[in-house]
């Protein structure tokens, strides 16, 4: 079930209608409604992995429980590895178990043995990475005595398997989301509204920017050969806007829905193409996993402490990982290493903490500089996703090749130029609301409410014209495939 379809437009009226009108007393029922909305969420992809969602769902609940209840730290270990092994195993088999076949056949190929090993034809499991991580927070939290196990099941499997954040995050925290969850929630008008206004921002950048800007991505990287190097700057320019519109507007309906029920969840994304060098990038991009890999890597493995090889090996681990994380294949390894190598002159100067504020706070214009410099960072990072985008590492080298020719300086020209220009105006237009809005948790939170009645109602019926007009068939979300 999309949130971009018509099945999601009914389906969440009709949770929202239970929750506040037939279960608003009871937060037991309260909380047991969410957890079979969500099942049934998730089943709505298919139903077979629901299964997988609620073993993965009790291991981590059991376990918990048992490591607080051992008398020795063996015991503990014991418990603790045994889930580690379980989830990642689950999450190598599905999404890696093929790639590393195929490597490793490949590797001996090269050393002349012929090696032709079994592969398997399986789905990946919608959201296995995010609520993968969700149980491994929850349960090295526990280990490092950082929180206490949650006795009610129907409580955990709710911070599990809650139905905005399954299949694509936030990656939630136990300690930012379970009390929420064991709180009794009471209607919010304000919150509610707040929602709706998230909601129908995260609709405008996944229906109109990204899937538009797709269009002219998906022709230009699966056909490189017939296009000018314009064409295909261009073209990984629409593919910048196109994922960032895609998974920060999942992220805007996500916490928009959530705020119906009355829980707030993490931000995920903090207007990343305003920032000035590839670590505030990396601050304000999928924010929930990026802090998620500081916390339970980065620091484990001594962060930016140490000597400077030590500050270097961490820094590859972790954007290794991260793009490994992403999908099984070289071209998301390379991706990380990109920004791996973009971070180090920061971390070698140490200014990778340099820029902590939003850009030009309280100031309508950025200055000169931060304007290089934004382009700058922009400029390196779509480049970097021109591999994020490509089949193969090939095809990404092929595709670069051909942007750094003679033929950069022409005037892009290809199929559907009227409609392409549309787009970029519209996406021109989200830039401005979103640099209008930078310094709030989302572009519209402030600034829109300000406005008079209106040229705010105004406002939003031009959202909702531009979604039905140029909206196109159900597009699938971009980060459902990891």
């Amino acid at each position: 079930m999309l949130f971009n379809s018509l099945g999601f437009a009914i389906f969440l009226p009709i949770v929202f209608f239970l929750y506040w009108f037939v279960v608003s007393k009871n937060l037991k029922a309260q909380n047991t409604l969410l957890l079979l909305s969500s099942y049934y969420f998730y089943s709505c992809w298919d139903w077979r992995f629901l299964f997988l969602l609620i073993f993965s769902t009790l291991l981590d609940y059991y376990t918990g429980l048992k490591m607080s209840n051992s008398n020795s730290q063996k015991s503990r270990r014991f418990w603790f590895w045994t889930s580690i092994c379980i989830n990642l195993g689950f999450l190598g088999v599905f999404k890696y178990y093929n790639f590393f076949a195929s490597s490793f056949a490949e590797a001996l190929s090269g050393l002349g043995f012929n090696v032709h090993p079994s592969l398997i034809n399986v789905i990946l499991p919608v959201g296995i990475s995010f609520y993968t991580f969700h149980g491994l927070s929850y349960v090295v939290d526990i280990y490092k005595n950082r929180i206490e196990p949650e006795k009610n099941y129907i409580t955990y499997a709710v911070f599990v398997s809650y139905f905005p954040l399954l299949v694509a995050g936030p990656i939630e925290r136990a300690t930012h989301l379970l009390p929420q969850i064991k709180r009794k929630r009471s209607f919010d008008y304000y919150q509610a509204t707040d929602g709706l206004r998230q909601i129908l921002w995260g609709l405008f950048k996944k229906i109109v920017i990204a899937d538009n800007c797709a269009q002219y991505a998906n022709m230009m990287f699966e056909n490189p050969d017939h296009f000018s190097g314009s064409g295909l700057l261009l073209g990984a320019i629409f593919f910048a806007f196109q994922i960032y519109g895609d998974f920060s507007g999942y992220s805007d309906i996500a916490l928009g829905t959530s705020k119906l029920f009355g829980i707030e969840l993490l931000q995920n994304f903090s207007f990343p193409y305003f920032s000035r060098d590839i670590a505030e990038f990396w601050r304000r991009w999928h924010i929930s996993l990026s802090s998620w890999f500081k916390d339970y890597l980065y620091i484990p493995l001594g962060g930016s402490k140490g000597n400077t090889w030590m500050k270097v090996r961490n820094t590859f681990i972790i954007f290794i990982v991260s793009g490994f994380w992403h999908g099984a294949n070289w071209t998301f390894i390379i991706w990380g290493l990109l920004n791996a190598i973009y971070f180090l002159p920061l971390l070698f100067s140490n200014k990778n903490r340099h820029h902590i504020e939003i850009v030009a706070k309280g100031h309508f214009f950025p200055s000169t500089k931060e304007t290089f410099s934004i382009l700058i960072t922009f400029g390196l990072t779509v480049f970097a996703w021109i591999f994020f985008r490509a089949e193969s590492v090939s095809d990404a080298l092929n595709y670069i090749s051909k942007i750094f020719s003679s033929s950069l300086f022409e005037i892009p020209r290809f199929p559907k130029m009227g409609r392409a220009k549309t787009t970029i105006l519209l996406t021109v237009f989200m830039l401005i609301i979103e640099w209008l809005g930078r310094e709030n948790n989302y572009a519209l939170e402030k600034i829109v409410p300000k406005w008079k009645a209106p040229i705010r109602y105004a406002f939003y019926y031009a959202i909702i014209f531009c979604i039905f007009w140029y909206g196109q068939k159900e597009q699938q979300f971009i980060y459902f495939q990891f």
